[in-house]
């Protein structure tokens, strides 16, 4: 492993060597980023390290590695750090990666904000406090911003840039071309909420799943297959708002077809559950017969989760969908012409437009 004087100015300092301080740590060393990992605990570093060594090792036999440069090259830019001083001296950038805790979480800002350079970019991994609660009082507010990764961040790349009030756009741009130089996926949240984008997306869903199992529309089995083997394919290559955009002539031919229906069912949505009592032992018991919830039963199903995104993640690099609009439009379905829709430079899918199977676009909104 690389010494903390080996991670030179310009590098990263990652503070907190959890699963997402690693996840960091390994994710700015695929991007050729020297980095210091700090914990107040040494022996978590050291372990920490032990664990990325292990993890890199296991990603490249599997060819699962990011990056461009070997394991070996990626270990070498990894530092462990007892010193917080030492970790952020010259960084261009701190991923705060402690527990999820408001009060600890300001302490630490405070203690760095003291400490930190005029040009650094301080940066929170929070899945949901506000930045704006966060960096409050801090004299270097203005670079600091949330950027909140998916777990586990390795595998997912999806980043939301979310800033304080009074974060500097040029904040915001600088994270976002790092997060991008890594190879992650960032979004711009562009002014605070209670649980960000992606939270609020994920509760909903929750929500609504929660509702159906309780009220007895649906088993919590089969609850899951509707997303595992419905929406979540899909969702796994677009989204609900070009969902509704491909299932008819365009959004505003959804829109205009389909509002009132959608209207409707969302009036009958009940209250906010409780997510406790009977139903809480309902879905728990289901889940632990597909999952025994011991440790060891758990820790296996979360590395076969990590072993389907990595495949995931491979197909979803193989085809980078093109932009539509640079293409001349495609033959009408009335034309009798077989269409070809270009995925991406290695997968294809051709249809007969004739095929009644397929049926014309807009005939259902799901």
């Amino acid at each position: 492993m690389a010494s903390p004087e080996s991670s030179a100015a310009g590098g990263v300092a990652v503070i907190g060597s959890g699963l997402i301080g690693r996840s960091w740590a390994m994710l700015f060393a695929a991007g050729g980023i020297p980095v210091r990992l700090y914990d107040v605990d040494p022996r978590q570093v050291t372990g920490a390290l032990d664990n990325i060594r292990k993890e890199m090792t296991l990603l490249a036999q599997s060819g699962s590695l990011k990056g461009a440069l070997s394991a070996e090259e990626q270990l070498s830019l990894i530092g462990g750090c007892s010193d917080i001083r030492e970790a952020v001296e010259g960084a261009m950038h701190i991923q705060e990666c402690v527990p999820e805790d408001l009060e600890l979480k300001q302490q630490l800002f405070a203690q760095l904000d003291g400490i930190m350079d005029d040009d650094v970019v301080l940066s929170s991994s929070s899945s949901c406090l506000l930045p704006s609660k966060l960096f409050a009082g801090l004299a270097h507010r203005k670079q600091c911003l949330v950027a909140h990764p998916v777990n586990p961040p390795y595998h997912v790349p999806l980043v939301e840039l979310v800033p304080h009030p009074e974060t500097a756009p040029a904040t915001v741009d600088r994270t976002h071309a790092l997060m991008r130089k890594i190879g992650q996926s960032p979004v711009r949240i562009m002014k605070e909420i209670d649980g960000f984008a992606l939270n609020r997306l994920q509760y909903a869903v929750i929500s609504e799943a929660w509702r159906l199992v309780e009220e007895g529309v649906v088993s919590p089995g089969d609850l899951d297959l509707v997303m595992s083997e419905g929406l979540g394919m899909r969702y796994a290559f677009i989204g609900p708002l070009e969902t509704m955009h491909l299932n008819a002539e365009g959004m505003l031919s959804y829109c205009d077809r389909y509002s009132e229906g959608m209207k409707r069912v969302l009036k009958t949505f009940g209250p906010i559950p409780e997510f406790s009592g009977a139903t809480a032992e309902k879905v728990h018991q289901a889940m632990c017969v597909k999952v025994p919830d011991d440790p060891a039963h758990l820790a296996a199903r979360r590395e076969w989760r990590d072993r389907c995104l990595m495949r995931l993640a491979k197909l979803k690099s193989q085809r980078k969908p093109t932009l539509w609009a640079s293409f001349p439009p495609a033959p009408g379905p009335r034309s009798g012409v077989s269409g070809r829709l270009c995925l991406g430079p290695t997968l294809a899918l051709t249809r007969d437009t004739r095929d009644p199977t397929h049926g014309s676009a807009g005939e259902r909104p799901f």
